[in-house]
């Protein structure tokens, strides 16, 4: 069975790819760990006043092409600040940049909105 390509908005500019469903299910999942970490990040400190450190999110698909996604969410003050890191190729291209987090998330919502 075909499915539509997902396509992730960037900074500038945006990037079309094969994807599967379960695979932006997975994907989402990840993102809302990140998200999660992030409101932790940003609310939660230790008696110092310093933030609780969160474990970063690194999230990988291979299919028709390789997809990594990383963030660190230490370094954002907030969830609507953070951008994540992402890696896109296969064996012709290579494509590193990144993207707003909360524009990630609603591209992969919407693509799941369009599979089901």
């Amino acid at each position: 069975m075909s499915f539509p390509p997902l396509k992730i908005n960037l900074v500038e500019g945006s990037a079309t790819f094969s994807f599967t469903p379960q695979a932006a299910r997975e994907l989402q999942a990840s993102l809302s760990q990140l998200m999660e970490s992030l409101k932790a990040t940003a609310t939660k400190t230790t008696p110092g006043g310093r933030a609780i450190p969160q474990k970063p999110m690194e999230y990988q698909y291979t299919g028709e092409v390789f997809l990594e996604i990383f963030c660190n969410p230490n370094i954002w003050p907030s969830p609507f600040a953070a951008k994540v890191l992402i890696t896109l190729r296969d064996e012709r291209i290579r494509l590193t940049t990144e993207a707003e987090l909360s524009r990630l998330v609603e591209d992969v919502t919407q693509y799941l909105e369009q599979v089901s």
